[in-house]
């Protein structure tokens, strides 16, 4: 049990850490854009790693580093606490168009990229 805990909280210290460079990576690229591109981003990539990770642990046999990989790192890294803040703020600016539309492309986009991760690990093992 304490080595499968110390798995997710140092999965989990990696993934914030990848969720934090990639956000300022973003503002580097993309300047403070009014919409909360860098958390979709983080949630896209984080959806379609988590797909290929499902995929790829069962065909190798690799589901015990899920802890890690799956709660910890992919855990760590995706936002969705930060999701349903970005979401607030804009209806709370009163850009509800744009906080559907936020919410809209957050579900849409990460739900396609784990389906995409899975195509991609299935293929890889197939």
């Amino acid at each position: 049990m304490l080595s499968t805990l110390s798995l997710v909280a140092f999965g989990g210290a990696v993934g914030a850490s990848l969720r934090y460079l990639s956000g300022l990576a973003i503002l580097r690229l993309l300047g403070h854009p009014s919409f909360p591109v860098a958390i979709i981003f983080v949630n896209v990539v984080g959806s379609f790693l988590m797909g290929a990770f499902v995929v790829a642990a069962a065909n190798k046999g690799l589901t015990h580093l899920s802890p890690l990989v799956m709660t910890g790192i992919l855990g760590g890294f995706t936002t969705f606490s930060a999701f349903s803040l970005e979401t607030m703020n804009l209806i709370e600016r009163g850009d509800t168009i744009q906080a559907a539309l936020y919410v809209l492309l957050s579900v849409i986009l990460s739900v396609g990229a784990l389906a995409a991760g899975m195509a991609t690990a299935r293929g890889i093992f197939a």
